[in-house]
């Protein structure tokens, strides 16, 4: 299993949403772990069972994803140390996680294919956006993201709740409601 590197210094930086530069000293460390998560990526791509799928994730992440959970290739990550994935999860085919930021996806979570969870952003001023700037993505237990939603930087999906197919979501999501549109509204109680 990959060790994570020490969470110091520029990574720990990432994580607090610190703007991240090309030019920081400490670039290479993001460059090395993109490498190594791309190319764990393709392997995990072509593998031809569930468990073999399992596995190459949890290589990319860092840890153990239990047994009970899910995982369709293809899926796409370019970082993968800042996930999270609990128990009893699916996730269909064609997913694409920036995880830069961080991602957790509580127990019982059920991601429709096509599902993107972004946690990397841009400032707005043209002349530093090259920078990176990250917030996390948490998805509570038992919620449902649709086929094809967009899960924001900085969004937590609420408990139970239900992200409609097709929704962009720029804001929480509170628990027990569902959510749909470009930007996500809430429809409905649960």
């Amino acid at each position: 299993m990959y060790t994570t590197p020490k969470q110091h210094g520029i990574l720990e930086r990432l994580r607090s949403g610190e703007p991240i530069r090309l030019d920081d000293p400490e670039y290479e460390t993001i460059h090395k772990i993109v490498t190594r998560t791309i190319s764990i990526v393709q392997s995990m791509n072509t593998a031809t069972d569930i468990d073999t799928v399992r596995d190459f994730l949890a290589e990319i992440i860092g840890s153990d994803i239990d047994k009970s959970t899910t995982i369709f290739a293809p899926l796409y990550t370019n970082f993968g140390i800042f996930t999270s994935i609990g128990k009893n999860v699916f996730i269909n085919h064609a997913c694409s996680f920036l995880d830069m930021g961080g991602i957790t996806i509580e127990d019982n979570v059920l991601i429709g294919p096509k599902v993107n969870i972004i946690t990397e952003n841009h400032p707005l001023d043209p002349n530093d956006r090259k920078a990176l700037i990250t917030k996390p993505v948490v998805v509570k237990r038992n919620a449902w993201i649709g086929a094809g939603a967009t899960i924001l930087p900085g969004v937590t999906v609420g408990e139970n709740a239900v992200v409609a197919a097709g929704a962009v979501v720029s804001k929480d999501v509170p628990s027990n409601t569902i959510v749909a549109g470009v930007p996500a509204k809430i429809i409905n109680q649960i």
